[in-house]
């Protein structure tokens, strides 16, 4: 006897129609505008977060040195952007008689480039004497990231290491070139002001940010040692 199966695997739905891509379509639309803003936020409220702790970095560096020095560092009597904060709390060695080599080796300045670059005479947080009379510098920023510190050309061909913060740019929506505060240099450096003008007693430290920035539509961020709000768009003090 001849037995003839039949087809067992139901009916086929077809395609898609029209109407049920668009709806598709329109609901991705829909949670994609939710997310992106959400995903901005979030990316902005880290790099915040990021530059807050580094400045309290830099902050507990600076109690610790004014601990044994009895002083904050020196500021750059002229320009508070541009400051040997680095060489400060790093340590350095008198190694020759023209020269400042960091306690790690990495770096040298002249002492006619720290002059010319800084304003100041030295640098205080430096090993020099010996025997009985010797003075040891301290590194007071051990736990440093590569990305908080970045070197710029001054003049006399010195390469000047600054601190700066870790996110400084680019920009993810602006085109590039990083957010420069500084021609020439390649981050956005910590500023600072001793004795400060918001914190007499002390000093002034901050940085600003450019988050989601466009030339329309500037976005900065302060954050500083004078307050914990973060303060957007306000002038630079």
């Amino acid at each position: 006897m001849k037995i003839i199966l039949e087809n067992q695997t139901g009916p086929q739905r077809g395609a898609f129609t029209l109407v049920e891509l668009l709806v598709v379509i329109s609901i991705i639309a829909v949670l994609a505008a939710f997310t992106i803003p959400v995903a901005s936020s979030v990316s902005r409220s880290r790099k915040i977060s990021v530059a807050q702790a580094e400045l309290q970095q830099i902050e507990t560096a600076l109690e610790n040195y004014k601990a044994k020095y009895g002083v904050y560092p020196p500021s750059n009597p002229t320009n508070s952007l541009v400051n040997q904060l680095y060489y400060e709390l790093s340590g350095v060695t008198n190694n020759t008689a023209t020269s400042y080599l960091t306690l790690d080796a990495a770096y040298s300045i002249s002492t006619n480039g720290v002059a010319d670059t800084f304003g100041v005479g030295g640098i205080v947080n430096c090993s020099r004497g010996s025997g009985e009379d010797v003075v040891l510098a301290k590194d007071f920023l051990p736990g440093l990231k590569p990305a908080q510190a970045t070197i710029r050309t001054n003049y006399d061909n010195d390469g000047v290491v600054y601190l700066v913060t870790s996110v400084g740019g680019p920009d993810p929506i602006g085109p590039p070139p990083l957010y420069q505060p500084v021609s020439g240099m390649n981050g956005n450096p910590f500023r600072y002001v001793y004795p400060g003008t918001n914190n007499p007693n002390s000093y002034d430290l901050w940085v600003q940010l450019s988050i989601n920035s466009t030339p329309a539509s500037p976005q900065k961020y302060l954050i500083c040692n004078w307050s914990q709000q973060v303060q957007h768009n306000s002038p630079l003090p």
